[in-house]
């Protein structure tokens, strides 16, 4: 999907998650929705075979988020599934949680873990990434086990690798 129709997708779930008062719990929803379908091969493909009726992948997802996600991140998925376009999920809550933070005077950091952080790591991570940005950072964690150990965090097209497995590459190059 090209980047206008992706931006168009995440102009409307803000627009209405703003007007509803929800952006923040939808912006996180649909973040940890989108990770969800990267990782789950299975769930992305259910909700993207067109085999499948498109009234039967709409009620897998509905079923899903059911008392687990607001009314307006089950409306816009279903909307997704809908138009065929729920594979574009992760690109589209991307956009949204940068436009949310965008709209807070604040950037957002991907941060990869194999396990997940604390409020407490993520406040302070957040803290030193804001001093090394000098701007206020939103923390996204992600979790991801091919990091093994520490962590990995993206800031826009910027990369800090803290995971173990590049300090034991990088040993190993050393000698």
């Amino acid at each position: 999907m090209s980047d206008a129709t992706i931006s168009a997708y995440a102009d409307a779930a803000y627009s209405i998650a703003t007007a509803e008062g929800s952006t923040s719990e939808v912006t996180d929803e649909l973040f940890r929705l989108g990770r969800l379908l990267q990782s789950n091969d299975e769930l992305r493909g259910a909700l993207t075979d067109t085999h499948v009726p498109v009234e039967r992948r709409a009620q897998i997802l509905e079923d899903l988020l059911d008392g687990k996600a607001t009314r307006t991140t089950v409306a816009f998925t279903s909307m997704l599934v809908t138009a065929g376009r729920i594979g574009d999920l992760p690109a589209i809550a991307d956009e949204l949680a940068n436009r949310a933070a965008a709209a807070r005077g604040e950037t957002v950091a991907e941060v990869r873990s194999a396990v997940p952080l604390t409020e407490a790591q993520i406040a302070q991570l957040a803290q030193a990434l804001k001093a090394r940005t000098n701007i206020d950072v939103t923390v996204r964690n992600v979790v991801d086990p091919t990091v093994m150990g520490g962590i990995v965090t993206q800031i826009g097209d910027s990369v800090i690798d803290g995971s173990v497995r590049t300090r034991l590459n990088q040993l190993r190059e050393a000698f």
